[in-house]
C-alpha cells in the first residue's frame, strides 16, 4: 500500500539550528532516505523550496487567480514530502516516525488513493513502483 508522508517543518525550530545540527540533520534524513530506498519503501522524496517561492492557483467560476506566497501563516510549513510502501498504516507510521524530520515539526501520513476511472471502469494507469536499487546512488549531503 503507498502513502503519502507530508513532512511540515517547525521554522523557528531549524532556524535555531547551528549550522552544524542542520548539517548532522540533513546527513541523517539522507541516510533514511537511501534506507527505505534499498528496502523498496521509498517511491519519491523531495525537500520543497520556502513557502515564499510558492504561487497558489484558484478557479473560481472559470477564472483564474494566483496568489504568491504561502496562502496562510503557520507555525508550520510543508518542507518536503514521501512516497512509501509500507504493509498498512502502522507500518507508515513507523516510517514517519523514525525519520530526523520529525523531531523539526510533525509528519502526516495519508493512504494514496488508488482507484478505477469512473466512467470507464477500467483501471488507471499504475502508481508508481517502488524504483529497484540498482536505479539509485546515493548522493552527497550537499547536493539535498
Amino acid at each position: 500500500m503507498q502513502f503519502a508522508c507530508l513532512v511540515y517543518i517547525d521554522g523557528d525550530a531549524m532556524a535555531a539550528l547551528s549550522k552544524e545540527e542542520q548539517a548532522r540533520l540533513t546527513d541523517a534524513t539522507i541516510e533514511q532516505d537511501w534506507s527505505l530506498r534499498q528496502a523498496g519503501q521509498l517511491i519519491l522524496g523531495r525537500p520543497l523550496q520556502p513557502p515564499e517561492t510558492a504561487a497558489v492557483v484558484r478557479v473560481r467560476a472559470g477564472q483564474a487567480s494566483v496568489t504568491d506566497g504561502p496562502f496562510t501563516e503557520a507555525k508550520e510549513m510543508l518542507g518536503g514530502f514521501l512516497i512509501i510502501e509500507a504493509e498498512d498504516r502502522d507500518a507508515a507510521i513507523a516510517i514517519a516516525r523514525a525519520s530526523p524530520m520529525a523531531r523539526m515539526g510533525s509528519i502526516e501520513v495519508r493512504p494514496i488513493l488508488d482507484h478505477t476511472h469512473s466512467v470507464t471502469g477500467e483501471a488507471r494507469p499504475p502508481a508508481l513502483t517502488p524504483a529497484r536499487k540498482e536505479e539509485f546512488s546515493p548522493r552527497p549531503a550537499h547536493t539535498r
